[in-house]
């Protein structure tokens, strides 16, 4: 199996999550390349199982049994769902030793390259003694990863989750949470023409952004990790008010803030909260998303994490700074690392694109690693 042939056959399927989409839009869901897998991966006489998540979205689980009876248990787990794209985007493109189109970095190019391993290995002689290998495409990991949410309450273990995604083949063994606050800030009406008579919801919210934007950020960039750097907070949407003769008596301020491995949702909103009471401002603090998106690590000297750092030329593992399904993974017990080709600077740009030399690579490393398991 042809990893670049079988990238283009992927991103000519639309699988836009669809948050994304209007109601019945015809580019909406995973369920086509969800059944496109499925298809070759019977082809290749490989144990099947589903997950149904929503109606018409799940996930695809292949599995290889090994020759004797299973010991330990391998998962590559990328995601099939993609951001928003237009119809061009859909017609796969190789020019320049690049392949463009939707989701050829993030991530159908880290599901071809792990399917297209473990079909050679499906195909070898070499098949493991004792490690199951399993392929779970998982869906709706660009909007609340339902897909790796449902794979780990299912009670699936593993020694090892590769999850896929454009690392530029660095085995990636941490990266940060992400945790979207709510502030609320609250006044008293009163008309524009006396506004001494009220309270400015929308004056405080903006005591409590500067607040966070300058001291609470800057005590931020003091806290240091490793592989991820700082930590960080960002404001992204405010609102307050009906009109501009009326004094506003309600005010919402969202941010994103990234944490580190250590940090628990509990523990920022507690140290917000005595942040804004040492500074004399009142303001609701609350976690908005709907599932917690918490920091991941994983030992870098675990034995197959080792393998693989060695199979990838890596003499340090890598972190990241953005969210993905491997925390979901490792949350459940699952050791996870982050692994693919493609770089994530091309992610959910209007010109995706990954090399075919990274595909290519990926492919073969993989392909060498699940040889090598007993």
């Amino acid at each position: 199996m042809e990893p670049t042939k079988l990238l283009c056959e992927l991103i000519a399927l639309p699988s836009v999550n669809p948050a994304f989409l209007p109601a019945g839009d015809p580019r909406a869901g995973e369920s086509r390349v969800a059944d496109f897998l499925t298809a070759t991966a019977a082809r290749l006489k490989l144990d099947l199982d589903f997950q149904d998540v929503f109606p018409g979205r799940r996930n695809v689980l292949a599995r290889l049994t090994p020759a004797g009876p299973p010991r330990r248990r391998v998962v590559l787990a990328p995601h099939l769902d993609t951001v928003v794209a237009t119809d061009d985007q859909f017609q796969p493109r190789v020019s320049g030793g690049r392949i463009f189109g939707r989701g050829a970095c993030d991530t159908k190019g880290s599901v071809a390259a792990m399917f297209c391993a473990l079909a050679a290995v499906a195909a070898s002689d070499r098949r493991p003694r004792e490690t199951e290998l399993v392929f779970a495409g998982l869906m709706d990991e660009e909007n609340e990863q339902r897909g790796s949410r449902t794979l780990a309450a299912s009670g699936l273990r593993a020694d090892l989750a590769i999850v896929g995604e454009p690392t530029r083949l660095r085995v990636v063994t941490a990266h940060k949470g992400d945790l979207w606050l709510r502030f609320t800030t609250r006044g008293k009406s009163a008309h524009g023409a006396l506004p001494e008579l009220g309270r400015n919801a929308v004056h405080a919210m903006a005591r409590v952004v500067d607040l966070l934007e300058r001291d609470y950020a800057a005590g931020l960039r003091r806290r240091r990790h490793p592989l991820l750097g700082t930590a960080s907070i960002s404001v992204g949407t405010i609102a307050g008010g009906t009109q501009p003769n009326v004094v506003p008596d309600h005010c919402e301020m969202t941010a994103d803030r990234r944490m580190l491995p250590g940090e628990t949702i509990a523990g920022v909103c507690r140290e917000l909260r005595a942040l804004l009471r040492e500074h004399g401002l009142r303001a609701e603090v609350a976690d908005s998303k709907s599932a917690p998106c918490l920091p991941m690590e994983t030992d870098a000297g675990a034995p197959l994490v080792r393998e693989l750092m060695r199979l990838a030329g890596q003499r340090r593992p890598a972190g990241v700074h953005y969210f993905c399904d491997a925390s979901v993974l490792a949350q459940a017990g699952i050791p996870s690392v982050v692994f693919g080709p493609g770089d994530i600077a091309q992610a959910h740009t209007a010109d995706e694109w990954i090399a075919v030399a990274s595909l290519e690579r990926a492919t073969r490393l993989l392909t060498t690693f699940l040889h090598d398991q007993p």
